[in-house]
């Protein structure tokens, strides 16, 4: 007979299976960011997980031949169809084909997965949950970004986080954008450029691995080689200078061609407006910031941690922004007839919940079941109409399903389950209209079981749980 080969059990790299504490976590934390999303005028929008290819592009890869490398690409008939790398893109593309339908002013946001075929590991999927927030329309910009800024704030405090805990930290692209062309570095490098930037505050880079990839080539401690932008010595020195000016007036002093100034001028009627909210204190500029794709135009946003997260192996790693954002004028424009600005900032859920899992700031209801014990056949009836009892009174409840199994087996499968009381009635219970319940969640020392008349049975619950 042919030995059959046996499954191993598993998923591929960037994927991963989540339940108990930290699915519950999840879904609250989702649940709490939707309804600050709501509180602050935003609509939902849902948008399937495939787009045509080229109606969404691709703006994450680095490798320029092969500009679809960090997406999941299929053929579909006469196109190709690409699983969506972020929720701005499809957004566009919504804007595009519904603006005539939409209000001038468009608030939306989005809370799905979206799929990147990229390295995973430290907080990085390759399947994630992504909140995001766009505002679509011409609007004061100044207003619209500080509102961005002050819903950041708001939403991960809500989540959980101390004000000590994060910062929102912001920049505007035209100022090193402006800094780029009065260098005269051609357009087919200043993407590498962006992207080498804001790769600075990554682990093993700083300044100088930074300065390797603006020039031929970094090579990482692994030996791996990554193609630099081939900036000269002057063009390169000119940019690390520029990243290591600290504040805003140091920025004006230094920098004096028209689109520097421009993205100045933003960035401090930004903060102007910011000040007017309670959130102020939490917002700081930092000039490094660039966000590394391509559409972004102007203002731009991260939201960091303060405090330090460890992996599984409980190595302390970066896990990067939990917020980040920005505004964009030409990513609806690609469409034909359609011309509309945007701005807009996303949630990193699933890092956000890698972080939290670590810190227990937040308590999770999971709301364990109490479980109805099978003591003898006979009154399987009678067990059924407990249960619906329960159920009836909002009492999350199940019955155990194998009338077979002794009570002790019954009780080991609760505890596993982690119910919060077994409901046990055996003859004598039944004859004299009472029930017994067992608090699995009590002390061991203590006296964990009593019998209440039948009538009692919803209030001694609730009272346990």
């Amino acid at each position: 007979m042919k030995k059959e080969n046996k499954l191993i059990p598993g998923l591929p790299s960037g994927f991963e299976d989540r339940w108990n504490k930290k699915l519950s976590l999840k879904k609250k934390i989702i649940k709490i960011i939707e309804n600050n999303f709501i509180k602050y005028g935003f609509d939902p929008l849902e948008t399937p997980s495939f787009e045509i290819s080229e109606n969404i592009g691709s703006f994450l890869a680095d490798d320029d031949s092969n500009p679809m490398s960090d997406v999941f690409l299929f053929e579909d008939g006469d196109n190709n169809i690409t699983l969506r790398y972020d929720l701005s893109s499809p957004l566009a593309r919504f804007v595009a084909q519904n603006n005539q339908q939409l209000p001038s002013i468009y608030k939306r946001y989005a809370i799905q997965n979206v799929f990147r075929n990229e390295k995973a590991g430290n907080a990085r999927y390759r399947e994630f949950t992504q909140a995001d927030c766009d505002i679509v329309g011409n609007v004061n910009n100044s207003q619209a970004n500080a509102e961005l800024c002050n819903l950041i704030v708001s939403t991960i405090l809500a989540c959980g986080l101390k004000k000590d805990q994060f910062v929102v930290n912001i920049s505007n692209r035209k100022i090193l954008k402006g800094l780029i062309e009065e260098l005269k570095i051609p357009d087919e490098k200043q993407v590498k450029v962006m992207r080498a930037i804001d790769k600075l505050d990554k682990p093993g880079f700083g300044l100088k691995g930074v300065e390797d990839l603006l020039k031929k080539q970094r090579i990482d401690i692994s030996g791996a080689v990554t193609k630099g932008a081939g900036l000269s010595d002057n063009e390169s020195s000119a940019i690390i200078n520029f990243l290591k000016i600290k504040n805003l007036k140091e920025l004006k002093d230094n920098l004096k061609n028209p689109l520097s100034q421009e993205g100045i001028k933003e960035l401090e009627d930004l903060l102007e407006v910011a000040s007017y909210g309670e959130y102020f204190d939490q917002i700081k500029t930092n000039f490094t910031i660039v966000r590394g794709l391509a559409y972004y135009d102007g203002f731009c946003v991260e939201t960091n941690l303060n405090f330090k997260v460890s992996n599984n192996k409980g190595k302390e790693v970066d896990i990067g922004s939990i917020c980040s954002g920005g505004q964009y004028s030409k990513l609806i424009s690609r469409f034909k007839g359609v011309d509309i600005p945007g701005t807009g900032i996303s949630i990193g859920v699933d890092r956000l919940l890698f972080a939290m899992m670590q810190l227990n700031q937040i308590q999770v209801d999971e709301k364990k079941p109490v479980i109805v014990c099978v003591m003898d056949d006979k009154y399987l009836k009678n067990y059924y109409e407990i249960l619906k009892i329960l159920r009836e009174n909002n009492i999350n409840s199940e019955i155990f399903l194998d009338s077979k199994k002794n009570l002790g087996k019954q009780l080991t499968y609760a505890n596993k389950r982690e119910c919060t009381v077994a409901v046990i009635c055996g003859e004598n219970e039944f004859k004299e209209n009472t029930v017994t319940l067992k608090n699995l969640l009590g002390k061991k020392e203590e006296n964990n079981q009593k019998t209440v008349k039948r009538e009692n049975l919803v209030n001694e619950i609730k009272k346990l749980i």
